[in-house]
């Protein structure tokens, strides 16, 4: 199955949001925000909203004007993973395709030149969980919680969870959430590394996009390379080592780098291109 021709067909046949759309767009500046849009239904993930975010992961991640990448839920909430409803009756190749969009898009968010931000109000359970932790930094509202017990409805976590979760968490931590299925208040969160930072109850939103500011500030090239040296951390020393000095000599010919070199000298603010 091909998300990309899918989704538009899947997305007209599904009530969505108040705003129209199972996922809205909106560019503050460089940044975009992309707000999950099922408020009715807390947010939950269903295959339109899948198709969807990837779509409009792959329009942020692939336009240069878009230095930072904002993602969060409307109506106060993340979002409340999966839509069980949706997945009755399906079988082994139907899961398959339920994944796939899920992955491509953790595989966006992850892996991207581009910086994501997860602005996490409210809940952010199971599939949610597994998208805010796939970013880049999560800014968490105080009043906030994280909770992936898929064991409580029969299934493992998916979307990633079983790769980001130990990295941010460590194994302990990530076993206490995905085999004892314990709810993880913000503030807990943001001390084990799950949420980066907190925000006021209701201002996770203007965290993320002060924080996205400052992040489309910088050379985007440069960032980008960190990303991928990033994404591949857990390979040998000998290979990210490797990786990391051809990264670096491509970096030295770009017109970003002459310029924060000179804006150094000058003592100014660079502006960065991305060429």
């Amino acid at each position: 199955m091909d998300d990309r021709d899918s989704g538009a067909a899947a997305e007209r046949g599904t009530a969505a949001g108040a705003g129209g759309d199972v996922v809205e767009a909106a560019d503050h500046g460089a940044t975009r925000v992309l707000a999950l849009n099922r408020p009715a239904a807390r947010n939950a993930i269903d295959i339109p909203m899948r198709l969807r975010l990837l779509d409009e992961l792959r329009r942020a991640a692939d336009d240069p004007a878009v230095r930072a990448i904002v993602l969060t839920g409307a109506g106060g909430t993340f979002s409340a993973g999966g839509d069980l409803r949706s997945m009755e009756g399906a079988g082994p190749d139907e899961v398959r395709e339920r994944l796939a969009p899920v992955h491509r898009a953790v595989r966006i968010i992850a892996t991207c030149g581009t910086p994501v931000i997860a602005a996490v109000e409210g809940a952010a359970a199971g599939l949610g969980v597994s998208v805010a932790a796939a970013c880049d930094h999560v800014v968490a509202a105080e009043d906030a919680r994280f909770v992936a017990a898929f064991g409580k409805v029969g299934l493992v976590a998916d979307g990633g969870l079983l790769w980001t979760l130990p990295q941010r968490v460590g194994m302990g931590r990530a076993k206490e959430m995905l085999v004892f299925g314990r709810t993880v208040p913000a503030a807990r969160a943001c001390e084990i590394g799950l949420a980066d930072s907190l925000a006021p109850p209701g201002g996770a939103l203007d965290a993320a996009l002060e924080l996205a500011a400052g992040a489309a500030s910088l050379a985007p090239l440069a960032v980008a390379a960190a990303k991928r040296l990033l994404a591949r951390a857990d390979h040998s020393l000998k290979r990210l080592l490797e990786a990391e000095r051809e990264e670096q000599a491509a970096l030295f010919g770009t017109a970003d780098f002459a310029e924060g070199r000179a804006a150094f000298a000058e003592r100014r603010a660079p502006r960065f291109e991305g060429r």
